[in-house]
């Protein structure tokens, strides 16, 4: 009984990645700004309407992957090392991002494309500016509930805003390099040393706030 449920959820994924990957084709051919919903479903080989039972706009098409940052956010926080603190976990987690070469590092030979088709588009640089605002919410929102933070208490909303500001500096600063001709290995040393810098600067404001208990 188990396998039917398996095998729903299973085509769910492929058909998202689908739609996901035959819009990343068309925009990348054709520029975001000039393809429709319409031709992604048609490219992809299902109705607009499924289309929009996966995504709620053509932008969330593009930036398929913010749904992973945002779980990624809440397992650094909710499943740190005993005596980790929130900031040290979260070091931890871009290091191991910058070395496996992950998308959500900006370290990857080629990521920097994506990104220019960003540049180019309002509607993308809107959404750029909209999930940095959603991301500090849900970051202040699970600091405030890991710590048991009191009403009205700023450092969770100050940490979150820290966290969010120094993970796109890291981020486009490597972006910036790959633009310039750097490959991902080149500059991976470099942003390493950025990584220890910026996080040593978050830590020597906020120290051990959020150890998680031993």
């Amino acid at each position: 009984m188990e396998a039917e449920p398996g095998r729903r959820e299973r085509r769910k994924r492929e058909t998202r990645k689908q739609i996901a990957d035959s819009g990343m084709a068309l925009f990348a051919w054709h520029g975001f700004d000039k393809v429709t919903v319409s031709e992604i479903a048609e490219h992809a080989g299902v109705s607009r309407m499924t289309v929009f039972n996966y995504f709620q706009r053509k932008e969330d098409i593009f930036f398929d992957r913010i749904e992973d940052g945002y779980e990624l956010s809440a397992q650094v926080i909710r499943q740190r090392e005993p005596g980790e603190s929130i900031v040290a976990a979260a070091r931890r987690t871009m290091v191991e991002l910058s070395q496996a070469r992950h998308p959500l590092s900006g370290l990857l030979d080629g990521g920097h494309q994506f990104w220019n088709l960003v540049a180019v588009s309002p509607a993308l640089k809107a959404r750029v500016r909209e999930a940095a605002d959603e991301w500090q919410g849900l970051l202040t929102q699970l600091i405030a509930e890991d710590v048991g933070a009191p009403a009205g208490d700023p450092m969770p909303r100050l940490l979150a805003a820290q966290l969010v500001a120094m993970y796109r500096l890291l981020h486009g600063e490597a972006v910036r390099q790959l633009r310039a001709g750097r490959t991902a290995d080149d500059f991976a040393a470099d942003q390493l040393a950025l990584i220890h810098r910026a996080f040593d600067v978050i830590e020597s404001g906020v120290g051990i706030y959020g150890v998680r208990p031993m």
